[in-house]
Formats: structure tokens, sequence, C-alpha cells
């Protein structure tokens, strides 16, 4: 008897894993499923090209994409190198979601706080919002020409109703007992919208952006495709012209590369200015 524990509960109750280490676990999952799955779909693209199972016309295997990029650094296919088409790409979409998100996010806090102001902008961003920006293109180009005002308005207009409507979204569901306890304290309208909405508001407006982000990627395709000297879009378009599947494709990887950069760093944004977000 001397040589059983204190506790007997303690051996017959299975060891619980701290909820700590739950959380780590899942997760340090997600980067590894999410990596097995990349792996995954670019073995099945190798094996399915190189098997034969799918032509060449329609899928390139992944050596040609790499010649197609080598191709398209060096110059030698036509149009300007990719270095200046990648430059052009980013400017016009970072310069336009810049501006579209120093428009939409004071629109959304206005429209959230003055009943006026959402009356003024509401049926405007809800009439434009669903149409497709090839929609409306044409009178971009009309009215700005076709150099890079019009292209950059485009995406300026697509991105900024996404980051406006989450702004307002947000601003709507601050509580109202902590506005009403700072109006209490004595706090101004201007330290209650700096202090309690916008904070509120910040998980919103970041989704806001990100989603804005997407869409204007998005546009930018569409816009350098019609009207545009240089850029990823107009790389895309030229090669389906003369049927270069290979660049094609490697014009969509490179697109969505850089989307996907664009998207972890308002993750990681988002994580450093929300860090509460998920842990209520």
């Amino acid at each position: 008897m001397s040589g059983l524990p204190l506790d007997a509960t303690a051996v017959s109750e299975p060891r619980r894993a701290h909820p700590g280490r739950r959380i780590h676990r899942s997760r340090a999952l997600v980067p590894i499923v999410s990596t097995a799955t990349v792996l995954t779909c670019l073995g099945l693209w190798a094996v399915a090209t190189h098997s034969g199972w799918i032509k060449p016309l329609f899928l390139p295997p992944p050596e040609a994409i790499l010649s197609a990029l080598g191709q398209a650094w060096t110059s030698d296919l036509d149009g300007a190198p990719l270095g200046i088409q990648v430059r052009d790409s980013l400017l016009r979409v970072l310069g336009a979601f810049g501006l579209a998100a120093l428009l939409g996010i004071p629109a959304g806090l206005a429209m959230g706080t003055s009943r006026i102001a959402r009356g003024i902008l509401d049926p405007l961003i809800e009439f434009y919002r669903p149409l497709p920006p090839l929609a409306y293109l044409p009178l971009m180009i009309i009215w700005f020409g076709i150099g890079e005002l019009s292209k950059v308005l485009l995406i300026v207009l697509a991105c900024f109703a996404p980051v406006a409507l989450a702004t307002r979204a947000g601003v709507l569901s601050a509580s109202a007992d902590q506005i009403n306890a700072a109006r209490a304290l004595g706090a101004s309208r201007a330290q209650v919208l700096r202090y309690v909405v916008l904070p509120a508001a910040l998980p919103e407006i970041l989704i806001g952006l990100r989603i804005g982000m997407g869409v204007g990627w998005t546009t930018l395709v569409a816009a350098e495709m019609v009207a545009a000297q240089a850029g990823l879009g107009q790389l895309v378009l030229n090669a389906s012209n003369f049927l270069r599947t290979d660049v094609v494709v490697m014009g969509i990887l490179l697109i969505g590369l850089f989307a996907t950069l664009f998207e972890v760093g308002l993750r990681l944004l988002e994580r450093w200015l929300v860090p509460w977000k998920g842990k209520a």
C-alpha cells in the first residue's frame, strides 16, 4: 500500500492538454496543410503534363513556365522586360489602393456616424458597387483618355466600395455602452470617434482593405488588357493572341503571387493592429 500514490485519482484521470498547446498545435497545422496542398498540386501538374494527359497547348509543363519566365526577364518576348511589366502593375494597384483607402475610410466613418452622409453616399455606392468594372471602363477612357489616369481611377472605384462599406459596418458595430461611457466622462465627439469608435471599427476596416486589394488586382488586369502599354495584364493578353500558353500561365502565377504577398502583409498588419481579435 505504501507504493500507491497519495492521490489515486491522478492515476485514473488522463492528462489533459493545456488549452494554449491545443491552440498552438492547431495554428501550426494550417501552414503544414497549406504547404502539402501546394506541393500536391505541383506534383499533379508535373505528372499530368509529362504523362501526356494534357496537351502543352492547354497546360504546359512547369519547366516551360520557368523557360518563359527567363525569356520575359531578358526581354526575349515582345513588349517591355518583365521588370517593367511588374513595376507598372505594382505602381498602378498600390497607388490606386492607397487613394481608395484614404477616401474610403473617412467616407465609411462619415456614413457610420452621420445619417446625412449615409443618405448621400449609400445610394451612390450601392448603385455602382455591383457593376463590373469593365462596364464603366469605356466611360473612363472617354472621359480621361487611355493614359494612366483612367486605369488608376477604375481601380480606385473598384476598391473604394468595399473599404467604405466595411468601415461603415465597423462603426455601426461599436458598443453603445462604451460610447455613452466616454461621453459621460466628458469626451468630445472627436475623442469618442478616435478612442472608441475607430478602435472598434478597425477589424472591419482591415477586412475591407483585404477585400479591396483583391478587387483591385482583378480590376488592374482588366484595365491593362484594354488600354496599357506595359503591365502583367497586357503581357497575358499579348501572349494569348499568339497562343503562348506558357506565358499566360506565367503571368497568372505572377499575379497570384503578388496578390498573395499583399494578402499576407495585410494579415500581419491585422494581427499587429488588432491582436485581440478572435481571442474573446
